[in-house]
């Protein structure tokens, strides 16, 4: 059975930090690309950050250099480190799972809410 369980939402302040952690079952997640998107309020999912089997990893234009993605093999996990926090990156954050290289995402958790106060 696949699982994907988000942690470390919360509230924090424009200019704070956060490390989103999320812990992956049942797949060979050393092989798949990760990856975590965001849904503000009225808008669309969008994809935050993705990371390769082989590392390469790829940043939306609004958070590059803020945030980082980055994982652990060993522990089946994927983490997302938020710097410099803004309001704008309120939203819920799904970690994602894809046996490709680029899109094709087939397993999904089930997100944890981030709120950044302005």
């Amino acid at each position: 059975q696949v699982q994907l369980v988000e942690s470390g939402g919360g509230l924090v302040q424009a200019g704070g930090s956060l490390r989103l952690s999320c812990a992956a079952s049942g797949m060979a997640f050393s092989l798949r690309t990760m990856a975590w998107y965001r849904q503000a309020p009225g808008k669309q999912r969008e994809l935050v950050a993705a990371i390769t089997s082989g590392g390469s990893t790829n940043y939306a234009d609004s958070v590059k250099g803020r945030f980082t993605i980055s994982r652990d093999n060993a522990e089946n996990t994927v983490y997302l480190q938020m710097n410099s926090l803004k309001a704008e990156d309120t939203g819920v954050y799904y970690c994602a799972s894809s046996p490709r290289r680029l899109g094709g995402y087939d397993y999904w958790g089930q997100g944890t809410q981030v709120t950044v106060s302005s």
